[in-house]
């Protein structure tokens, strides 16, 4: 709910434009003008006899006038009373009461004169009347007794005072008497009982008076009212009044209404219009009546009608002439009405129609006074001139008398006078002074010059030119310096010289010129006119519902013109927001914080400027959850049912959608509530189902859509009576634990169901089926009964019946149970099993009898097992496996069997005790599958036209293999396959020399076996010739994952000349085999990229187990290696490699550490005696070593490499493939046995200091040794070598010198 409200800037410029209107009137102080009264003392003045009597009476005029008086028609001479005294300049009489005057000398009628030379005005006739608050007259108070039921009045006849009094009732302790419908104050201050009650009964009804002007309280005596019931008024006069008496029997009588005030049926009533009518009717009966007013022939006036002193009271305020008519009041009761008609007549002193103004004329001129008034009866009007009446003052030829105006014609200066018009009637009269004032005056403009108004756009723009002069100027307006005079709809031209545009623009700002200009003259006056924009609330407050505690915001987003300055106030309910801290007042918007109920309401943003304001308001709801219900009552106690009622509490703005009631059965379950029923949020009584013996008490909760109330508190306990159990337990069942038993169970009753004390259970059974009895046992406190003795899986017939000391439940119904399970006696026979494919089979076999399977069939299972696979003829550890089929199922599938295999099967039956024996094994077998992808395929020895291919045998065979197929097709730079190559391969054959191969080519190849069944699944993989000799087997230090290569030769095969290519996508990019070697402050990194070529990597690195970011180091070109440079000695680091533009495309991450940092050392060794020594003897004996070496090579004999690497296990010697950049590890020359796979490097990837403190500068020296620019070695061991046989990689000259040292070092 939003509601917005704006207080336009029209009024107040009405308000100026009237103002204007009358200062346009005035004639200034400083020319001559007759007196004009500005202030006098209301025609009625009471006043304070205690106080000096002020009788006002100002005027002004040019020359100041002169003031007399007179005093009850004559001349109040002033000077001869020395207790009054008139104030300086000024017509004011100050009575000197204080000072021994006595107010009651100076009652009477009090007129003022103002006179200067230009005329005479004359006030209103002032009576004089001290105030009087005089005391009760002593009178003798008789108590009153009063019968119960009848009415009363208690009269209060105040004095009479001046002005009357107020009256009010209170008691001793200055209390006010409580009033209601039936006890009440008449408008005249009597006190009305329309029937009295005993505890109407006391001595202290006590009137009081108060005398406003003297500010004096009149009290009179106490009046005691005592109030006999009919029970106590028939005891007393019981001996005295006979049998008919009225008093003799019946109780308090009921009375239909009689009118207390007014008498009668029809009264009447003369108010003055203007003022307020009261009609009162005040009415006594039993019940109390109720009031009820009507205007026949019409209605009562909207929004002037009251209703006061419970309908008693009628009031119409402002009444006129309309409001004339019969009105009736109508008192009703349940045993009738009376009414009673008031004839309104509403009279009319007199009142202004037009009031003669004042006239300003210029000699020669023309003028009029109108003096027009109304009254009921209709006033007459007379004429003064300077308070004589004019038949008796000086004649003036200008003038002419016609009833209620006087016609000037002609005037001179000596026409100037003042005139008063009267106008009477019976009920009051009228005075009216206005001058006529002769004067030749030029223009003037009583408007300041320039001054500004400022206006806000789309409202009227009043432009004020205050002016006089004589005769009446012309103005005119202009806009702008040199701008033409304003005419048109667009301006309105008022005669007190303003100008209105009456929807102002942002066009209309600027500066404009009022010209005045008379016969006498001409001037001129500018003012300017600034249009603003309007303040605008751009974002209101918006309804809101917030639950209690939470928090709430109303936004008051404004848009408001930039030269103004707005003010923003919140209000609460239009009054200011409670001085409370959780009220937070923000630039736009107010917050509300921890809300509560009390801040419920309507909250008003109000936007002012110095010339608008706008607001706008919204309503906060605060909802939460109800209050609890109260006042809970049992009714309608009965055996099996209670009524329960209660009253809702607060629904707190949410309405209550339901209540729900719960029960505590204090004999049983004592602090335990449960749910009972739930009804309508509507509903607030309840008829409860009960049951026997439980002690009761009930509790309500509220629910409404914020949540639940807290329960109400509990109602009176209710104990029902016992009664033999309505039920017997639920859930019988009759299964047997052991073969030879029967346990029967049940849900035993909850306390209140047992309906009485002794809760026990009759358990009975019978064997089915057999003619036997029933055999019953009762039992107490239990829920379970075991009848042992019983023959294997028999079906009984069970109940369980509840009974207490009052009684049997009924008759329970049967329940079909059986004794103890045992192990099935017999297996399933004529099993068969259908071979359907390589992987699955159905097996059938015979049900067993079922008097066999002793217990409930719950199925049979098949356990199966593979023996053995009759490709490979190798036994293997057995698994069972198992299939249950459930019910009375004779078939099965066994799915998931492995090809070519032998399998036994077996089945049983299965009840609720276990298995039964299992059937004789079945032999059976499974025909040749398809057989699995070859267990691996890798290509080696890549060579400029040839590559070598090794496989292994498929993990599954499935069969007896038959052959390998191979495909192959070559893929060129932009990812193009070309034609397939097929190649049938024996199936003895594990290994494939591809010859006449293109050089440096991709090839991608597809792999699988064939079984008699057909192929099996394929593997792929690729590889790629290399682009030159130099490139085989080239080695690399470094340390990695690499292995060695075993390569095998078969009969060269055909392949096909270059390939026409076709497209395919592109390969998957992958960055694997990332590899490290470290040292003190460097280390080598390597990897492997298959993916599209010109990736450019990156090396991302860091502290191991830091937080800190990675640091990045760009890889030049598209080379597979880098060096990290400036590493900390002795710290392990992390490391991964990305490829720019592949987001998120990274490797794993590895993990390496550098060497520890050497000692310095503090002295030059090499100048050291001992070590120059030392050098010597240890180049002896490398010279000694070289010549050994040289002279075995001599004689044949070669030292393998691979001796050389295990004689130094430093990885940075280990050879890397100059191709991709991975390590390998090489064969012995000799033997040419296959290497073991693995990496030379420590399982943590880390190269420990102590394995090798040499450098890599020792191992190069020599022509053939050099570094790479990233840190990698790329000589090689031996000199030059010459290109190798196909059939071997031995070297075909003798190493080096420097060779042969490092392999023996």
């Amino acid at each position: 709910m939003m509601k917005k409200m704006s207080m336009s800037t029209s009024k107040t410029s009405l308000v100026l434009f009237l103002c204007q209107i009358i200062s346009a009137l005035d004639v200034p102080l400083d020319l001559s003008q007759p007196p004009t009264i500005t202030q006098q003392s209301p025609k009625d003045y009471i006043v304070d006899p205690r106080e000096n009597i002020v009788i006002q009476c100002e005027a002004k005029g040019k020359p100041p006038p002169s003031f007399s008086w007179t005093r009850n028609g004559t001349h109040f001479d002033i000077d001869k009373d020395a207790q009054v005294t008139m104030k300086p300049n000024s017509g004011t009489l100050v009575i000197n009461i204080m000072n021994g005057g006595k107010a009651e000398a100076y009652e009477g009628v009090y007129q003022c004169t103002a006179r200067n030379e230009r005329g005479a005005a004359v006030s209103n006739n002032i009576v004089i009347r001290p105030s009087r608050s005089p005391l009760w007259t002593k009178e003798k108070l008789e108590p009153n007794h009063v019968r119960e039921g009848d009415s009363l009045v208690l009269h209060c006849r105040p004095p009479v005072g001046l002005p009357p009094p107020i009256i009010f009732w209170m008691d001793n302790a200055f209390q006010r008497l409580p009033q209601s419908e039936r006890v009440s104050q008449g408008l005249n201050g009597d006190l009305y009982f329309s029937n009295v009650q005993p505890e109407d009964t006391r001595e202290d009804y006590i009137c009081y008076a108060r005398f406003n002007h003297t500010q004096t309280i009149q009290q009179k005596q106490p009046i005691s009212v005592k109030v006999f019931s009919m029970d106590s008024l028939n005891d007393t006069i019981a001996a005295n009044l006979s049998d008919t008496d009225i008093y003799g029997a019946k109780p308090v009588t009921e009375r239909q209404p009689v009118l207390l005030t007014p008498t009668g049926s029809t009264s009447t009533k003369v108010e003055l219009r203007g003022n307020v009518l009261l009609l009162e009717c005040i009415a006594a009966g039993l019940p109390t009546p109720v009031i009820r007013w009507i205007k026949e022939g019409g209605e009562l006036p909207a929004n002037r009608t009251f209703f006061e002193n419970f309908k008693k009271t009628l009031k119409i305020i402002d009444v006129s002439e309309a409001d004339s008519g019969n009105y009736k009041c109508i008192a009703r009761n349940a045993l009738g009405s009376v009414h009673h008609v008031i004839s309104v007549t509403v009279k009319a002193a007199p009142y202004w129609i037009t009031a003669p103004r004042n006239l300003v004329l210029s000699p020669g001129e023309d003028g009029t006074l109108i003096c027009r008034a109304n009254g009921s009866p209709k006033p007459s009007i007379s004429w003064l001139a300077n308070g004589v009446p004019i038949a008796i003052a000086p004649e003036d030829p200008s003038r002419k008398v016609d009833g209620d105006t006087i016609i000037f014609s002609h005037v001179q200066e000596r026409s100037s006078a003042v005139y008063q018009c009267n106008a009477s009637n019976e009920y009051g009269y009228l005075l009216a002074n206005a001058f006529v004032n002769v004067l030749a005056e030029p223009p003037r403009i009583l408007t300041p010059a320039n001054k500004l108004y400022q206006v806000i756009a789309d409202s009227p723009a009043l432009l004020d030119c205050a002016y006089f002069g004589s005769p009446k100027p012309e103005i005119e307006w202009f806009k702008g310096v040199k701008g033409s005079i304003l005419r048109g709809n667009e301006y309105v031209f008022h005669d007190n010289g303003t100008l209105e545009i009456p929807v102002a623009q942002k066009s209309n700002a600027g500066t404009y010129t009022c010209v005045a200009r008379n016969e006498l003259g001409k001037i001129q006056n500018e003012v300017q006119l600034e249009i603003k924009d309007p303040t605008m609330i751009i974002k209101q407050p918006e309804y809101k519902v917030i639950q209690r505690y939470g928090q709430v915001s109303f936004e008051c987003i404004i848009k408001h013109d930039s030269t103004l300055l707005p003010t923003v106030t919140w209000l609460k309910d239009n009054d200011e927001l409670p001085d409370d801290e959780r009220f937070l007042v923000g630039k736009d918007n107010l917050t509300i914080m921890n809300v509560t109920d009390k801040d419920d309401g309507t909250y008003t943003c109000i936007v002012n400027t110095t010339l608008d304001s706008v607001s706008a308001s919204a309503v906060l709801t605060v909802v939460a959850r109800p209050n609890p219900p109260f006042d809970l009552e049992l009714t309608g106690q009965l055996e099996r049912s209670i009524d329960l009622s209660w009253i809702p509490g607060d629904e707190n703005n949410s309405p209550i959608t339901s209540f729900v009631v719960e029960f505590e059965d204090a004999l049983h379950e004592p602090g335990v509530w449960r749910y009972q029923t739930e009804v309508p949020g509507t509903q607030t009584m309840a008829q409860l189902k009960l049951s026997p013996y439980v002690n009761y008490s009930f509790r309500v909760i509220a629910v409404n859509r914020i949540g639940r109330s807290q329960p109400s508190e509990p109602s009176e306990q209710y104990l029902t009576k016992s009664a033999s159990p309505d039920e017997n337990p639920a859930n019988v069942q009759g299964i047997g634990s052991e073969p030879d038993n029967l346990v029967i169970t049940w849900e035993p009753l909850k306390g209140f169901q047992s309906n009485g004390p002794g809760l026990q259970y009759k358990v009975s059974w019978r064997q089915k089926d057999v003619d036997d009895e029933w055999t019953s046992v009762i039992v107490a406190n239990v829920s379970k009964y075991i009848v042992s003795g019983t023959p294997t899986f028999v079906p009984y017939e069970v109940k369980v019946q509840a009974l207490n000391d009052l009684g049997y439940a009924p008759e329970p119904s049967e329940v079909i149970g059986h004794s103890g399970e045992d192990l099935p006696m017999v297996a399933p026979g004529n099993v068969q099993v259908h071979v359907i494919n390589s992987t699955l089979a159905k097996v059938h076999w015979d049900p067993v009898p079922l008097k066999s399977v002793r217990g409930h069939l719950q199925g049979y299972k098949v356990y199966y097992w593979k023996v053995q696979s009759l490709s490979r003829r190798s036994r293997r550890h057995i698994e069972k496996k198992i299939l249950t089929f459930r019910g009375n199922k004779t078939f099965g599938m066994l799915p998931g069997l492995e090809p070519y295999s032998s399998y036994k099967l077996n089945v049983r039956v299965v009840n609720g005790k276990g298995e039964g024996p299992a059937s004789p094994d079945k032999v059976f077998k499974t025909p040749e599958g398809v057989p699995s992808s070859p267990s691996f395929l890798k290509i080696t020895n890549p060579t400029l036209d040839s590559l070598t291919l090794e496989w292994g045998s498929p993990t599954h065979p499935n069969g007896v293999l038959t052959s390998y197929t191979l495909k192959f097709q070559p893929i060129n730079n932009t990812h193009e396959l070309g034609p397939l190559v097929e190649i049938r391969i024996p199936a003895n054959e594990s290994s494939l020399i591809l010859k006449n191969l293109n050089y440096s080519t991709r090839y991608k190849f597809y792999f699988n076996a064939q079984t008699s069944v057909g192929s099996g699944s394929q593997i792929t993989e690729e590889a790629v010739t290399i682009m030159d000799e130099a490139g085989i087997l080239r080695p690399a230090v470094g340390a990695g994952k690499g292995y060695s290569e075993i390569l095998f030769a078969t009969s060269p095969v055909m392949h096909t000349v270059r390939p026409t290519f076709y497209k395919v996508q592109p390969l998957y990019p992958r960055i694997r085999n990332v590899t490290t070697a470290a040292a003190e402050t460097y280390a080598n990194i390597s990897w492997e990229y298959e993916g599209p070529d010109h990736a450019n990597f990156y090396v991302e690195y860091g502290v191991a187990g830091s937080k800190e970011d990675w640091k990045k180091e760009i890889v030049n070109g598209s080379r597979s290696f880098f060096v990290l440079k400036g590493l900390t000695p002795g710290t392990a680091y992390k490391v991964r490699v990305g490829a720019e533009g592949l987001s998120g495309f990274r490797s794993s991450e590895d993990v390496f550490e550098t060497g520890p940092a050497m000692a310095s050392r503090q002295v030059d060794i090499a100048t050291q005696g001992w070590f120059i020594g030392l050098m010597c003897a240890v180049a002896l004996l490398i010279l000694i070593l070289l010549i050994v070496c040289f002279i075995r090579r001599n004689k044949g004999g070669k030292y393998p490499v691979k001796e050389k690497e295990d004689a130094h296990a430093d990885p940075e010697i280990q050879p890397m493939k100059e191709d991709d950049g991975t390590f390998g590890e090489y064969s012995d020359a000799e033997d040419h046995k296959p290497l073991k796979k693995g990496s030379r490097t420590p399982s943590d990837r880390t190269v420990k200091k102590e394995d090798s403190d040499d450098s890599l500068v020792d191992y190069g020296e020599g022509v053939n040794g050099q570094f790479n620019e990233d840190g990698s070695f790329i000589g090689q061991y031996s000199g030059k070598k010459e290109k190798e046989p196909a059939e071997g990689n031995e070297s075909s000259e003798a190493p080096s010198p420097v060779n042969a040292m490092n392999s023996f070092v």
